[in-house]
């Protein structure tokens, strides 16, 4: 059966900004678990991940940067609340749960102040830079910019790219790979999940939900950084964009250690944002490591379609389609698209204790 919401939860506030009253939801977990009869996540027969991408202000709330909508409006904020209710009704299935935190600075190279025309103009969010527009010259990594980032580069032992001309000449090479490797084309986004900034925390609603597992189940959680490399996109957590400059060196590196761990439950779950960009991209590669040890362990995915919305501009962009494709890809390899209202046992194969 599943575990009762706390009575505390307020689907309203799925929406919000507000503290998390730590102590008190300590205090409640104590006796919530002692209540219902829930053991510590550790003596789990059946290890349960609850993978959850990018669950932060900056996405999920209206008034913030990049506010996931969907083609409803209101995309991310429902799907926050039905996660969170997810938590509370399987807090005795959850072994864990791992959110990924998109992190940034201002100087990268999804940011505006990044590249500049001719006319030393920086382009506007949501600007698409092709490899054809660098190397024609419409964008130009900023001066400034390539001469900051050569100068820290190189203050760095084993730098690469430690000269404001090679900075140039791996806007290049970034680009080309991202079109020849079939990967969206670079996109300026607005500056979002700033590092320090109130757009980098967890919505509120779903950290105290975070708390409060930990809390029920004496498990840890565990916190994936990703994003902060200023040379690479990162909307996989589990892998940047582009891992290698013009010379094959090393820019960026995998997070083996995180697939492993992932490898390791059996089951994992998968919601948040967005559907479209760091949950389809982390999806992919981690189907990618999947088929390259045993393409069977796709069955123990399971993804949470309604806690994850696309990327929907009105009147600029939809990857709403783009989403679905890719769903259905993963559904075809073997994974499993669920709902978090339907009971587990109606979830394919889920592996109950």
């Amino acid at each position: 059966m599943p575990t009762p919401i706390p009575p505390f939860f307020n689907p309203q506030t799925a929406g919000q900004i507000w503290r998390v009253p730590y102590q008190t939801r300590a205090t409640e977990a104590q006796a919530y678990a002692h209540t219902h009869s829930i053991p510590p996540a550790h003596t789990d027969r059946t290890r349960v991940c609850l993978l959850a991408i990018d669950v932060q202000n900056t996405f999920c709330l209206p008034d913030f940067e990049l506010f996931v909508g969907g083609r409803s409006g209101v995309g991310a904020v429902e799907d926050t609340w039905r996660l969170c209710e997810f938590i509370y009704r399987h807090l005795d299935v959850i072994t864990e749960i791992a959110p990924t935190m998109d992190t940034h600075a201002a100087t990268q190279i999804f940011h505006a102040v990044f590249w500049v025309n001719a006319a030393g103009e920086h382009p506007a969010p949501m600007t698409s830079i092709s490899f054809e527009d660098v190397e024609q010259g419409k964008w130009q990594v900023n001066p400034l910019v390539a001469k900051s980032l050569a100068s820290r580069q190189s203050a760095s032992p084993n730098s690469h790219n430690s000269d404001p001309s090679e900075i140039e000449d791996f806007a290049r090479h970034y680009t080309r790979q991202l079109s020849d490797r079939g990967k969206y084309p670079l996109t300026i986004w607005p500056y979002h999940s700033m590092l320090g900034g109130i757009g980098h925390a967890l919505v509120p609603a779903f950290e105290e939900a975070c708390f409060f597992h930990n809390s029920v189940r004496t498990s840890q959680t565990r916190f994936e950084i990703k994003g902060d490399n200023p040379l690479t996109e990162n909307y996989s957590v589990l892998s940047p964009e582009i891992l290698n400059d013009a010379t094959d060196q090393p820019i960026a590196k995998k997070n083996s250690a995180f697939i492993q761990h992932l490898l390791g439950f059996d089951a994992v779950i998968i919601a948040g944002q967005a559907k479209s960009h760091c949950v389809a991209w982390t999806v992919s590669d981690l189907l990618s490591e999947i088929q390259q040890v045993d393409p069977a362990l796709a069955q123990k995915v399971y993804l949470l379609d309604d806690c994850t919305s696309p990327v929907v501009v009105p009147d600029v962009v939809d990857f709403t389609d783009a989403a679905e494709e890719a769903y259905q890809r993963f559904a075809k390899a073997g994974m499993n698209i669920v709902c978090s209202t339907d009971s587990l046992e109606a979830w394919p194969s889920f592996p109950l204790s």
